[in-house]
């Protein structure tokens, strides 16, 4: 399966003690827990079930976040 760029879509590809990574395209982002505390105590499926509404914007349905690559990679600015 492809988004309509081909690539792969996004995906969680670890869950550590201290954060989340994602696979978005190319890009591997991290979500550390000090920034993103919602995740920490989230059952695995719910983290797990990620989806890609628009490019570089990721929901988590489960657990009604939203969240984007400007968010993930500069969390002090919001």
């Amino acid at each position: 399966m492809s988004t309509a760029n081909g690539l792969p879509p996004v995906e969680v590809t670890h869950i550590s003690s201290h954060g989340i990574w994602l696979l978005a395209g190319e890009k591997e982002l991290f979500m550390s827990y000090a920034n993103f505390p919602w995740f920490k105590d989230a059952p695995v499926g719910q983290v797990l079930n990620i989806q890609e509404p628009s490019p570089a914007h990721y929901y988590w349905p489960d657990l009604d976040i939203d969240l984007t690559d400007e968010i993930i990679e500069h969390p002090e600015r919001f």
